[in-house]
């Protein structure tokens, strides 16, 4: 299979903010920070058109009981993926077979939070890195892939480089 990965969409922090407005009022008085991650969140950059939304929580053992509201938004809940992540919750939403957003509900101040978000903003600040992300995003969609998880792990080692600096970076070592 291939993966489509498309020039920057200006319409995407829009698609977020429209999301975020529905997860928000779905989570009612839930204490949460919703924020867009991923490719689609880092202006100029490549990606595969869909939105990535990390819903981080104060509290995640509320995460279960906010399972139904997502739902009831048009996800779907991918609980495959906690025996790999118990500390995250997994929602996808999809049109005509064709994947719209995904949801990582995760703890506020945890690993993956925390990794995602510098790994995030490390893109944003720094343009000559997320062309080089592009780059190998671009290089790897050409190729035929068994599984979307694939393409993923692809991008891993490039991915850990620059967690590694933004986080030489924040600590000050550079």
């Amino acid at each position: 299979m291939k993966v489509s990965v498309v020039e920057y969409r200006a319409e995407w922090p829009r698609m977020f903010e429209d999301e975020r407005s529905v997860i928000e009022a779905a989570l009612g008085g839930v204490a949460a920070r919703i924020e867009h991650v991923g490719s689609t969140s880092v202006v100029g950059l490549a990606a595969k058109p869909v939105i990535d939304i990390m819903a981080g929580l104060e509290d995640f053992s509320l995460a279960d009981s906010l399972v139904p509201k997502i739902e009831a938004l048009g996800y779907e809940y991918v609980q495959k993926y906690e025996a790999v992540m118990p500390f995250r919750r997994f929602f996808l939403k999809e049109r005509g077979g064709v994947r719209l957003s995904q949801i990582h509900m995760v703890g506020i101040g945890t690993e993956f939070w925390e990794r995602t978000l510098l790994f995030r903003d490390y893109l944003r600040q720094h343009p000559n890195v997320a062309a080089d992300y592009a780059a190998l995003k671009q290089e790897l969609a050409q190729r035929e892939w068994d599984h979307v998880n694939d393409y993923a792990d692809a991008k891993t080692e490039f991915i850990r480089g620059i967690e590694r600096e933004a986080r030489s970076v924040q600590n000050g070592a550079v």
